[in-house]
């Protein structure tokens, strides 16, 4: 929505062609910018390719890629941990990051233009009681953004990752598999981040000057302070 309220293009993706398309009635409603909706499954390699590789000539000139989708499955301690949710957010979190990179980066190279943005998280600095396998994923992403940022380097695309802390989004409904109670728990007592907070830094990575990159950039609510410590107690 950032994006598109400033007059930029977008391809909008994901796996529920409904959610797109509504999100795309209103960003033309609202914004009169053009906009693609793309539904497919980042972690299904032959699906990602299959919908970048079959743009047509508007839309193959892709000049920033926002790598958003990530999840965190389940909390445990790592001997209780449940293998599936190890294995979908690996394949989401890493896999997907990279499947999708790997589709839009070369074009980049090829016109010596382009931006990867990479959403990591605060768990990609540090590691948190019972955080184990998101946590890994997470660390993950920082080292390719890594890099990312040397072997770009060469070809003029820049590379920003940006590491949030606590933000209301779907994210604890989806950890917690569905479990609003437990969600809503994660926030109360203060202030989290929300969606529009991290858009902003986006927002604002992306329209440096040519020769500015922002590289790595953490962004945490005022009440938290790194993964354990936080005050909650409604006065932040």
């Amino acid at each position: 929505m950032k994006l598109a309220q400033n007059n930029w293009d977008v391809i909008i993706t994901g796996r529920r062609l409904d959610r797109l398309k509504e999100l795309e009635e209103k960003i033309v409603d609202n914004f009169k910018t053009n906009v693609l909706s793309l539904a497919f499954d980042i972690r299904n390699k032959d699906e990602v390719h299959s919908a970048i590789a079959t743009l047509d000539n508007k839309w193959k000139e892709i000049e920033v890629l926002v790598n958003n989708a990530g999840l965190a499955s389940g909390l445990s301690a790592i001997q209780d941990g449940d293998v599936d949710d190890w294995e979908k957010m690996i394949d989401t979190n890493l896999k997907g990051l990279l499947y999708i990179s790997k589709e839009v980066m070369n074009g980049m190279v090829n016109r010596k233009s382009g931006h990867i943005v990479n959403i990591g998280s605060i768990a990609g600095k540090e590691v948190y009681a019972k955080g184990n396998v998101y946590c890994a994923t997470k660390h993950a992403v920082d080292a390719i953004s890594k890099s990312m940022r040397i072997d770009m380097l060469p070809f003029g695309v820049k590379v920003t990752a940006i590491h949030p802390g606590a933000a209301e989004t779907e994210f604890s409904l989806v950890r917690f598999h569905g479990d609003e109670e437990k969600a809503e728990k994660v926030y109360q007592g203060y202030q989290p981040l929300v969606a529009e907070d991290i858009a902003d830094v986006v927002f604002y990575a992306i329209t440096r000057p040519r020769h500015v990159v922002l590289n790595d950039i953490v962004i945490t609510p005022l009440a938290q302070a790194n993964t354990a410590n936080f005050i909650k107690d409604n006065t932040l």
